[in-house]
């Protein structure tokens, strides 16, 4: 007699095709995936991102604090450390879909969040640089395998050829990039202060717990997950269209675009160091109550900004530019990076005009500003990273052969690596050149004896620069798809996290 419990319909007694359980056993729809599943997924990718931006929102206040290190290779040591983050998940990306698959790849990524974490809330209390960086980069190594394969672990809870799960996947986007903002925006104003105002060791072993915790919590889920086999090596994908030359000179193509969207990823790369160090010379205080926000603090701006300006972009901006240009999306991929890139050099000019303002202030001796100066510059970053950030994923995934999207995702992400290091490389220079005749330089210890403001302008001047050659560029590029209709990511528009924590690998 057949022991198995009694299902609905014959429907959910078929082993669904393409997916297993972790041992590499047939899976049915009553018993496995679904939310269920997905939601142990989504609270480990919430951890993470948690625990990843509170180290990464202050980290250059401890760089300066208690390790002694100066302005200028604090945030190029920051700067360095973010580039590599959002560069490793290509290697991810690619060991997952080639070799490890998406499950060992999220529990190898875990392993490493533990050490380095775990790491860092020990050398908090000694202060040692060399174990310090050992510690960021074995976190750098994890977020390379776990940001790859969290949300596409996630989506493959549900079928998408099952009309209720298929639903069910997309209301999984939503609320997973709702949530990565949240986590985000609570991470940077909680766990800053408590590094400020309790202890550094405290503020680290935060992020330690609660990955611990999560980590658990996935693992007590193993046996519901589905878990589809391991892709063909993009190598092979190359080589294929490596033998097709109009293939090959579409994705030249692809470069010019790509070159002179780096100065996004420049930009970007000041909120988590300059802008900060540029907060912590101004009155923080709200209100009469004395509360002194932390520097750091002020960077939940950015994700509240995207929470905010998501549905108005969607429900009012978008219907509105449909109707103007006749296009589904409102912009083409391109118009939306573009206005995306255009936001971001207003950012820093503002950053700028502001911190040539306090610099005034300062030498006439007159009160110290407001934070409120800041919201500006925070805010059109943040509406940028709606605009341009989902613009260059939507582009280079869709502009790539069919075998080669996860490719296309590739550009994206040493988009913001890239500007990493450019900006580390920059600020290191310009601070020896600054500094050669005796000067305190650019990036002097105290901002009060340097000049931030002129860094600012020449980053809006380079901005400036690249976004006029970006239009030349754009203005005679043909979409792949032009005569095909829109070719919509599997993940949704609306985007509302940083642009490291919140990509997947498609």
């Amino acid at each position: 007699m057949d022991s198995r419990p009694l299902l609905p319909n014959d429907e959910e007694e078929e082993a669904l095709p393409g997916v297993s359980d972790f041992r590499g056993r047939p899976v049915y729809r009553a018993t496995s995936g679904g939310w269920r599943s997905a939601l142990f997924v989504a609270v480990l990718e919430l951890a993470g991102s948690f625990a990843y931006f509170g180290v990464s929102a202050n980290l250059i206040t401890y760089l300066t604090g208690p390790m002694g290190q100066s302005n200028a290779s604090a945030a190029a040591a920051v700067n360095a450390w973010s580039g590599a983050a959002c560069m490793l998940p290509l290697l991810g990306a690619f060991l997952a879909d080639s070799f490890l698959g998406r499950y060992p790849s999220i529990l190898l990524a875990c392993t490493l969040y533990l050490l380095g974490y775990g790491m860092l809330t020990v050398v908090a209390s000694k202060s040692q640089v060399g174990i310090l960086y050992v510690s960021l980069y074995l976190v750098a190594l994890a977020q390379g395998f776990d940001k790859p394969c969290g949300l596409a672990l996630g989506a493959e809870q549900f079928d998408p050829e099952h009309p209720r799960e298929s639903a069910s996947r997309s209301s999984l986007f939503n609320w997973w990039y709702f949530s990565m903002a949240t986590g985000i925006t609570v991470s940077i104003a909680t766990v800053s202060y408590i590094q400020e105002n309790v202890s550094w060791g405290v503020g680290f072993a935060i992020p330690f717990a609660v990955v611990s915790c999560a980590f658990l919590l996935f693992l007590l889920a193993t046996p519901t997950y589905r878990l589809s086999s391991a892709a063909a090596s993009p190598l092979l994908s190359l080589r294929h269209y490596k033998q097709s030359s109009e293939e090959a000179r579409r994705m030249l193509r692809l470069l010019p675009i790509w070159a002179t969207c780096l100065a996004y990823g420049v930009a970007y790369a000041q909120i988590m160091t300059l802008f900060n160090k540029q907060g912590r010379t101004l009155d923080r205080h709200i209100g009469h109550a004395g509360l002194e926000l932390p520097p750091a603090a002020l960077q939940t701006l950015g994700p509240v900004t995207i929470m905010v300006s998501v549905p108005i972009y969607d429900r009012a901006v978008v219907p509105m530019l449909r109707r103007m240009t006749g296009n589904p999306r409102g912009l083409t991929t391109l118009q939306r990076t573009g206005t995306g890139m255009a936001l971001s050099l207003a950012a820093v000019a503002v950053a700028a005009a502001v911190e040539g303002r306090r610099l005034e202030t300062v030498r006439e001796q007159r009160p110290a500003m407001s934070w409120a100066w800041l919201v500006p510059q925070y805010v059109a970053m943040g509406v940028a990273d709606v605009l341009a950030v989902v613009g260059m994923q939507e582009f280079f995934h869709g502009e790539m052969p069919e075998g080669m999207r996860s490719l296309g995702l590739a550009l994206y992400y040493s988009v913001m690596g890239i500007g990493g290091f450019i900006s580390s490389a920059l600020i290191s220079a310009l601070d020896g050149i600054t500094r050669r005749d005796g000067g305190d330089g650019w990036f002097a210890d105290d901002l009060n004896r340097g000049h931030l403001d002129y860094f600012y302008w020449l980053l809006a001047g380079v901005s400036a620069a690249e976004l006029a050659m970006f239009l030349c560029f754009a203005r005679s590029y043909a979409y792949r798809n032009a005569n095909k209709g829109p070719l919509l990511l599997v993940v949704p528009s609306n985007t509302p996290v940083s642009p490291c924590t919140n990509h997947h690998h498609a």
